[in-house]
């Protein structure tokens, strides 16, 4: 058996039955090639197909595999946060199921790691087999991310594919959040960070379960989390409001003075009602975002729960993912 620390290696999965037998070959072949030690967690998000069963197919003929089966469709976060709260190595890699992000590039980041840098990210230099709208979508939410939430670094092709130091993984696991962008953490984070290059492929079987709705939810997470742009521009909307119904007021009041009644108008009317009502209600929308996700923290529910363990110890069994000190 090698000597090398353990390398844990993380792959969130939600119906990718045709994918794990191909993805556990290429591991394998790519890490013991390099006479690496590792753990494969694979967190089945509550799958509808045969991903959980064809999981237990592989672990049963591979100690090294194990399986996180969620009680629900946590979404793809939760489920990378559950197998990084579970895994045991001295760094850990999060990749996806669909072999999009290829399990070749690994050694490249356990490369660049040794140059001391605690998060290392695989950046896509090109994205094969997207659709215009997928890239143009993915663009502009990168896009927002280094310019409203902040985070500057953020790669503007984005990142699925990451490996992060034990120390960073402790830190992470400190953190108590429901709504959360993983990457945008890690981000946030700080620690030493880096980049290594490579093509993301071509989806070999199956559909993506990243729908367009979650890519919004997403996108709404991660600028409530880490950025209160959205409340500033509430007062900023709602100073030009005052100041514009300010000058309105006094236009009126002026031409009165001089004799110029204005003339009563249903259109006029019905446009001021509906400019105000709608910037009122979009005012509001935007604090119950911040409202809810407040409840939602003071509620204390856990990030995900696990209905089934493979190859985990008795004492790893926490199906809550949280710590003796958790529970007081």
């Amino acid at each position: 058996m090698p000597n090398s620390p353990l390398l844990s290696v993380i792959t969130p999965a939600y119906e990718e039955e045709d994918n794990l037998h191909e993805m556990h070959e290429r591991l394998c072949r790519v890490l013991e090639g390099a006479n690496l030690s590792f753990e494969w967690i694979i967190v089945d998000d509550c799958s509808g197909d045969k991903t959980y069963a064809v999981a237990r197919e592989i672990a049963a003929g591979d100690p090294r595999v194990k399986i996180l089966r969620l009680a629900r469709n946590f979404g793809s976060h939760a489920a990378i946060l559950c197998g990084l709260s579970k895994c045991r190595g001295h760094n850990g890699v999060v990749m996806a199921a669909d072999l999009q992000d290829p399990p070749e590039a690994i050694p490249s980041l356990l490369e660049e790691r040794k140059n001391n840098a605690e998060i290392v990210w695989a950046v896509r230099e090109q994205r094969l087999g997207e659709s215009f709208f997928t890239l143009a979508s993915s663009r502009i939410f990168y896009w927002l991310m280094r310019t409203v939430v902040g985070l500057k670094n953020f790669p503007a092709n984005g990142a699925d594919f990451f490996l992060v130091s034990r120390k960073v993984i402790d830190v992470l696991m400190q953190f108590r959040e429901r709504n959360v962008n993983v990457f945008a953490l890690l981000m946030w984070i700080g620690y030493s960070q880096a980049q290594v290059t490579y093509d993301k492929q071509a989806r070999k079987s199956g559909r993506s379960g990243w729908t367009f709705r979650q890519k919004v939810s997403l996108l709404i997470d991660s600028i409530v989390s880490f950025s209160f742009a959205p409340v500033r521009l509430l007062a900023i909307m709602g100073i030009f409001t005052t100041f514009g119904g300010f000058i309105y007021a006094l236009t009126i009041t002026v031409r009165a003075m001089f004799g110029i009644i204005p003339v009563d108008g249903w259109s006029s009317l019905m446009v001021v009602v509906l400019l105000f009502g709608g910037a009122t209600l979009t005012m509001t929308g935007v604090l119950g975002e911040y409202v809810w996700r407040i409840l939602v923290e003071a509620r204390g529910r856990p990030a995900f729960i696990v209905d089934q363990f493979v190859g985990f110890e008795k004492d790893e069994q926490n199906p809550v993912g949280k710590t003796e000190s958790d529970r007081g």
